[in-house]
């Protein structure tokens, strides 16, 4: 007869290897307090305090918020200056997440199901990246000569007769504004893709293809659900960046089109810091709704 073996003994930990977990986390920890946590919760404090023409005023006052939304609860017809600047800056967070969105994952396709040798689709990962070795500035400034009056689009079309007049809305509006952010952002929606893409079992393909599945059916129903992760960090790196942009839309609407993070950039222009801080914190929290949102369409930290 067998005698049953005793029971082994729980693993423990190796004896100071948790205190060096500690030690390894408190560098990375240090930044993040100092430099994201500390910030933040000055500026939530700020959002509180009062102000004059020439000074701030530590105080605790809800005054800041009220005026952001003075005269959207007045029930009037015409919709608030802060409602319309929020769904000014929503449409164009919707447009550029739907088409950084449609052309990432084509190209992000191509590279990672169309180019079979690996230095090509290195060399053409690399040339999607080209737009980062220059200054934002300097991209959006290079849409003047061709979007402008006189530019070289409006002169190709005037010169083959497609037109009578050089066309007013390709620049300063927001159509170019747009066209920038698109130009600007898209290689963040390609590269988290593209990396989902890459690690995508081949075989699976093969086994859809084996099983009669058209290709739009093995777009569809194999490659979109494995490449989930990659499509919603894509989503949230443009979504973050667009909302709080106010450079681009300066530069290539001409000063003239409203966003919330121009309304902020004017109003510590004038020195209105607790105004801007409210104003930052709104937008802060429908951007973490939104994250949130993303996020629990699936699990990023189990997809990666």
């Amino acid at each position: 007869m067998s005698t049953p073996s005793a029971p082994l003994p729980s693993p423990t930990a190796a004896p100071g290897r948790s205190i060096a977990a500690w030690w390894q986390a408190l560098p990375l920890t240090t930044v993040f307090v100092l430099f994201f946590l500390v910030p933040l919760a000055l500026v939530l404090m700020v959002s509180f305090w009062d102000y004059n023409q020439y000074e701030l005023l530590p105080d605790f006052t809800f005054k800041n918020y009220a005026a952001i939304f003075e005269g959207c609860l007045s029930g009037g017809d015409d919709m608030c200056v802060t409602f319309k600047t929020y769904l000014s800056t929503f449409k164009f967070c919707l447009l550029v997440w739907l088409i950084t969105l449609v052309i990432g994952f084509t190209v992000s396709y191509f590279l990672a199901f169309h180019i079979k040798s690996s230095g090509v689709q290195v060399v053409l990962f690399v040339l999607c990246t080209i737009p980062f070795w220059t200054s934002n500035v300097i991209r959006m400034i290079a849409w003047v000569p061709l979007l402008g009056r006189n530019g070289l689009v409006n002169q190709a079309l005037l010169t083959t007769g497609l037109i009578d007049k050089p066309v007013e809305w390709l620049l300063f509006s927001s159509f170019s504004v747009v066209l920038a952010f698109v130009h600007l952002f898209t290689t963040f929606m390609i590269v988290p893709i593209f990396n989902s893409m890459m690690r995508i079992d081949r075989s699976l393909i093969e086994a859809a293809n084996d099983s009669g599945a058209s290709g739009w059916q093995t777009l569809w129903n194999v490659i979109v659900p494995l490449c989930r992760s990659g499509i919603i960090i894509g989503s949230i790196f443009v979504i973050t960046i667009v909302m709080g942009d106010f450079v681009t839309i300066g530069v290539m609407g001409g000063q003239q089109i409203a966003s919330v993070g121009k309304i902020i950039q004017v109003q510590t222009s004038y020195l209105q810091f607790p105004l801007a801080a409210a104003n930052a914190m709104i937008l802060l929290a429908l951007v973490l709704m939104i994250i949130w949102a993303l996020t629990r369409m699936v699990d990023i930290r189990k997809e990666l």
